[in-house]
C-alpha cells in the first residue's frame, strides 16, 4: 500500500536525515554512529514501512510502480541504508545461517570448495560460520553443536567423517558414509580411476607406483577401490612394494616428497606415480628430481584434484579435475533448497571428473623400461 505523506512531516524526517554524517548514521548518545532505520527512511519517502521492505528485500509478486521502486532504491544508497538481519530473523523466525566444517582453512582444495559454498550462500543472502577440526573425531563431535547453538539453520561438510545423523539438513562434500538426513556430493571415483589408468596404460606404463590416501580421508578408501578394480580390469599389477600409503595430515607438498625418497632407496622399478591429490604429486617431482630423474622423460606423473597451481608448476600438472568450486556451490544450493522446505532432495550427487593432460606425462622411455 502506497502512503500519501503527511504535510511538514517528511521535511522534518528529511532534515534529521540530512543532519547526520555522510556516510548515512545518525550520531547515538555516546557520540558512535547508528544506523537509519526502516521507519525513518519511508517517512523520508511518504511510504508505509512495508512498501520499503518489499522493495529492498526483492519479495516477488508485489505491484509497485517501478518509479517507486526507483525511488526507494535511490533514497537507501543516499543514506547507506543496511536491513537489520535480527529483525528479520526475529519476523521469519529463521537466522538464514550455514555452519561449514572442514578440516583446515588453507590452499587448495578445501579452499576452492568454500570458495564455491561462499559464493552461492552469499548471492542468495545467507550468512555462514566455519570451523576447522584437523580430522580430530572429538571436534567433529563436538563442532557441529556449537554452530547449531550459534544459530546454524544446516551444516556443509567438506572431507569430514560425520559418525551419524543431525538434528538439521547436513549437505557432504566428500561424504561416503550413508547417514539420515546427510545428502553426499561425491566425485565418480570409478570414473576417476579409469581415466587416470587408461592414460597410464596407453602410454605403455606397467610398472605404476601407486599412493594410498590418509585414513582419515573422506575419500582414501573409495578411490582406493576404484583404482582396485579398474586395475584388475586392465590388467595391471598393484604391487605392495610399489605402493605408497600416506600418514601425515599435512597440506604441502612435503606430504609426497619424503614418501618418494623412501621408495627411491628401495631401488625399485618404475616408470610412473599415481598420487593421490596435487599436493603430494608436487613433493613426489621434486623428490624425482633430487634423484636426478626427470619427469616425464623418466617417469610420469599424475596428481587428482587439479587446483589452482597445478596449471602453473613447472613442468605443468596432469591430473584429474575434480570441479571443486562447482562440488561447493552445489553443495549450498542442494542445503538451502532443503531448508526452503524441498522434500525431494537426493540422497548422492555423483559429479562427473575429467583427464587434464599437462606436461608430467608420457610415453614410456625405453631407457627408463630397462633402468
Amino acid at each position: 500500500m502506497l502512503m500519501q505523506p503527511l504535510k511538514g512531516v517528511s521535511d522534518k524526517v528529511g532534515e534529521r536525515i540530512a543532519e547526520a554524517p555522510v556516510s548515512g548514521r545518525k550520531q547515538n548518545q555516546n557520540g558512535g554512529e547508528r544506523p537509519v532505520s526502516l521507519k525513518i527512511l519511508a517517512d523520508y519517502l511518504g511510504l508505509c514501512p512495508a512498501t520499503v521492505s518489499v522493495v529492498l528485500n526483492n519479495v516477488p509478486g508485489r505491484s509497485i510502480p517501478a518509479e517507486t521502486r526507483e525511488r526507494v532504491r535511490a533514497a537507501a544508497r543516499k543514506f547507506n541504508y543496511q536491513p537489520s538481519l535480527l529483525a528479520r530473523s526475529l519476523r521469519k523466525q529463521r537466522t538464514f545461517t550455514v555452519g561449514v566444517l572442514v578440516p583446515e582453512l588453507s590452499d587448495g582444495y578445501h579452499t576452492m570448495v568454500m570458495s564455491g559454498i561462499g559464493d552461492h550462500l552469499m548471492r542468495e543472502g545467507y550468512f555462514y560460520f566455519s570451523a576447522h577440526h584437523r580430522h580430530k573425531p572429538d571436534m567433529i563431535e563436538e563442532y557441529p553443536r556449537l554452530l547449531l547453538g550459534r544459530g546454524a539453520e544446516g551444516l556443509i561438510t567438506i572431507d569430514t567423517a560425520l559418525a551419524h545423523a543431525l538434528p538439521v539438513p547436513v549437505v557432504a562434500v566428500a561424504g561416503h558414509r550413508k547417514i539420515a538426513g546427510v545428502t553426499n556430493v561425491v566425485l565418480d571415483h570409478k570414473r576417476a580411476a579409469e581415466l587416470s589408468l587408461r592414460h597410464l596404460y596407453q602410454l605403455g606404463h606397467r610398472q605404476i607406483a601407486f599412493m594410498r590416501g590418509q585414513p582419515f580421508s573422506a575419500d582414501s578408501d573409495d578411490r582406493w577401490r576404484s583404482i582396485v578394480s579398474v586395475a584388475r580390469e586392465l590388467g595391471l599389477e598393484i604391487r605392495s612394494d610399489l605402493t605408497i600409503k600416506l600418514e601425515k595430515d599435512l597440506t604441502s607438498p612435503e606430504l609426497g616428497y619424503p614418501v618418494v625418497q623412501e621408495l627411491l632407496q628401495k631401488r625399485r622399478r618404475f616408470t610412473a606415480i599415481m598420487s593421490f591429490n596435487d599436493i603430494a604429486a608436487i613433493g613426489a617431482i621434486r623428490a624425482l628430481r633430487d634423484a636426478n630423474l626427470r619427469v616425464p622423460e623418466d617417469v610420469s606423473v599424475i596428481g587428482f584434484d587439479d587446483i589452482q597451481v597445478a596449471a602453473y608448476h613447472n613442468p605443468r600438472l596432469t591430473t584429474i579435475r575434480q570441479p571443486l568450486r562447482d562440488m561447493g556451490e552445489t553443495a549450498a544450493r542442494i542445503l538451502l533448497q532443503r531448508l526452503q522446505g524441498f522434500k525431494d532432495y537426493p540422497e548422492e550427487f555423483a559429479v562427473p571428473p575429467e583427464l587434464i593432460t599437462r606436461e608430467t606425462t608420457a610415453a614410456v622411455n625405453p631407457r627408463t623400461r630397462r633402468r
